[in-house]
């Protein structure tokens, strides 16, 4: 059986909320889907950003694709480690104006005005894995609806192949009766590419289209239930 690629263990981190986060054992498998129900907006953040070795617990470990956090001592290392993650957030802005393929070009290119004919394929591909459709082509990015923004975002945070999916609270501005259709679609691009993903969110319908395992957490102590 392979390692964990995530590991939390015995963590503790406090944020300026009520309660610090806490998590008593968390693991992410390689090629897993694993969703977390229950922390808010600034926990998920929190957690995240202790996944990705942006900030240390207070009590703990974190370990990432088999690296303690804490032991990444340089500025040059933790960025090169970053190109493992793919992280989808309403915190990486979406270049409205432009084009959907001119936002799908961008981790390719700065070139994106128009895009390189190569970068064009790739993004144009992109596009398609994650069903936007024609919308690739003439639809301004600002103009999508939620889903079709949540479909933007992913598909920018796949391109260049991560490991490791980190999804907060994705599906916020997605209309409920398209919650299960793009959850779905997400994992199914997941699982083809073979990437392992964790969604945090308090929508339990999409944690179940997108995830294998859907684990709820207890502020209080920290512990998981299967769900």
């Amino acid at each position: 059986m392979s390692p964990p690629i995530v590991e939390l263990q015995g963590i503790s981190k406090s944020y300026g909320a009520l309660r610090p986060l806490r998590i008593e054992r968390l693991e992410v498998a390689p090629g897993e889907q694993v969703a977390i129900v229950g922390p808010d907006q600034p926990a998920a953040e929190v957690l995240i950003g202790l996944i990705t070795g942006a900030s240390l617990p207070d009590a703990g470990e974190v370990r990432a694709f088999g690296q303690l956090t804490a032991d990444i001592t340089n500025g040059d290392e933790w960025l090169a480690s970053l190109d493992r993650f793919g992280i989808v957030t309403d915190r990486a802005a979406l270049l409205e104006a432009l084009t959907v393929l001119q936002n799908l070009a961008v981790p390719f290119s700065l070139d994106i005005e128009p895009p390189p004919e190569a970068v064009r394929e790739r993004a144009a591909a992109l596009g398609a894995e994650l069903l936007l459709g024609s919308a690739v082509h003439a639809t301004r990015a600002g103009d999508l609806d939620g889903s079709g923004r949540l479909r933007l975002r992913v598909a920018r945070a796949l391109a260049l192949d991560p490991a490791l999916l980190l999804l907060e609270h994705p599906s916020a501005s997605v209309l409920p009766r398209d919650v299960t259709a793009v959850g779905r679609d997400i994992r199914t691009a997941l699982v083809r590419r073979g990437a392992a993903s964790l969604t945090v969110t308090a929508d339990r319908a999409f944690a179940t289209a997108i995830a294998g395992r859907v684990l709820v957490l207890d502020p209080a102590s920290g512990r998981f239930k299967p769900r």
